[in-house]
């Protein structure tokens, strides 16, 4: 589209998260008009994510522009990383200036310990709603809960929806439209289990007992 806005992305990458947080909507992002996007971290090592994917930063912390947008995602090593001063400390840097303040899944976690959704209505994985909000946030069990320049997404598979979302935002529903068809994203999953309210409470039993099983081999694998 020509003339558009240039616009300065930074995604948020950390041992043990969760990549389809952030690579949902790097993709999404990646259809945008003359963007350009960050893939950051404190150095350009291999980062591997809690499926064992190693991905790559591009830019470090400390040589990050100024960024227009800064996202962060979540995921089963997050609880090692969510007090680290470093990445509270950019994202509370890059959030003083940034025109949006982005999450996805359990990012939500990072943000509000940055300080950076007192005052805001926010999502997150219906897993952690109950810790988001003994940190003080007014939590939204939408897929994507937008308040002001506060954008943050539920679980995991939401990331596309949220990028969809800043697609209309900054460019106008025909440009998020045509990057929509273009991913083919027509979702018809198989089974409708991808709530807890629609999954039935045997089965989000079942399933955080699964999850505290992952998050405590992660947690031990970041210790060794």
């Amino acid at each position: 589209m020509a003339g558009a806005q240039k616009y300065i992305i930074g995604l948020v990458f950390y041992p043990g998260m969760t990549s389809l947080d952030i690579l949902a909507p790097q993709q999404v992002f990646s259809g945008f008009p003359d963007v350009q996007i960050h893939r950051l971290w404190k150095t350009l090592d291999p980062v591997k994510t809690d499926d064992g994917m190693m991905v790559l930063s591009d830019t470090t912390f400390g040589n990050c522009p100024r960024l227009d947008v800064i996202c962060i995602g979540g995921g089963l090593g997050m609880a090692a990383v969510e007090d680290d001063p470093e990445i509270l400390g950019f994202l509370r840097t890059q959030g003083s200036t940034a025109k949006f303040i982005t999450s996805v899944c359990g990012g939500s976690i990072l943000l509000a310990k940055a300080g950076l959704l007192e005052g805001y209505r926010a999502a997150t994985h219906w897993a952690l709603r109950e810790q988001l909000a003994q940190l003080g946030v007014e939590v939204s069990t939408k897929r994507v809960e937008v308040d002001r320049n506060r954008i943050t997404g539920g679980g995991v598979t939401a990331g596309i929806d949220f990028g969809l979302t800043i697609a209309n935002i900054l460019y106008g529903e025909e440009i998020a439209k045509i990057i929509q068809l273009l991913l083919e994203y027509n979702p018809a999953p198989p089974f409708d289990t991808g709530s807890p309210e629609k999954a039935g409470s045997e089965l989000v039993n079942k399933a955080l007992f699964f999850m505290q099983e992952l998050s405590s081999l992660e947690l031990a694998k970041s210790a060794g």
